[in-house]
């Protein structure tokens, strides 16, 4: 099985299944939040754009060096293009990312008196911040009402079926579809954590899963079996 590729469901379970997976989610994941390590949303938002293609542990044993000696928007914006990528080599993408991040900072120097955005336009205007960065340092910095797909989110909630969307963008909206705002954010960190624990690529730990008799994937990977 870990050979070949578990295809999604085509077809959407019904909304009130959708919904009590949800609320399995959260029971199994009630103190779910991000796994990056922040102290303010400046930090949080260079860890996240750091993320990206990179575990959050890797990024988390990177970042305390690069904040000791960059700690505000003010002094990454300043800063010398090789230390930086010197400093988060070991993220990948590193000379993407430090362009990225440094002009970010500019940005919020030079567009925003050197404090990060708190809503969805001011943050997608910066260098390197994309919806998903965005909707993360929404949600965990800001406490607004946003939901991120990352690569888990994507995954997890498509085998679960409660999306067929093709992009993140479509995805994001049948997921926000099924909850309250106010569980948006959670819920970004209840599908990651379930990811990260059972339900992994490529091969999911459905006989460990709380929501196997809710997820249509368990019957996909038993007829894949059959053949």
């Amino acid at each position: 099985m870990t050979a070949r590729v578990i295809p999604f469901p085509k077809r959407k379970v019904p909304r009130r299944i959708a919904r009590e997976q949800f609320e399995i989610l959260e029971r199994l994941y009630p103190q779910a939040v991000t796994a990056l390590n922040y102290r303010n949303e400046f930090e949080l938002l260079v860890a996240v754009i750091l993320s990206a293609q990179c575990t959050d542990a890797r990024v988390n044993m990177t970042t305390p060096a690069l904040f000791a000696k960059y700690p505000t928007p003010q002094k990454l914006a300043a800063a010398d293009h090789a230390d930086v990528e010197e400093m988060i080599k070991s993220c990948g993408f590193f000379r993407m990312k430090t362009r990225n991040i440094i002009a970010c900072a500019r940005d919020i120097v030079e567009r925003y008196g050197g404090r990060v955005p708190s809503e969805r336009e001011g943050l997608e205007s910066l260098a390197g911040v994309g919806r998903k960065t965005a909707s993360v340092v929404l949600a965990a910095a800001f406490h607004a009402e946003a939901l991120a797909v990352d690569t888990h989110v994507f995954r997890v909630s498509h085998r679960l079926g409660m999306t067929l969307g093709k992009t993140p963008r479509h995805v994001e909206e049948d997921l926000i579809a099924l909850l309250p705002p106010v569980k948006w954010g959670d819920a970004t960190h209840w599908l990651i954590a379930h990811g990260r624990q059972i339900c992994k690529a490529p091969t999911p730990r459905c006989p460990q899963c709380a929501l196997q008799s809710l997820c249509p994937t368990p019957a996909i990977i038993a007829r894949m079996s059959r053949r």
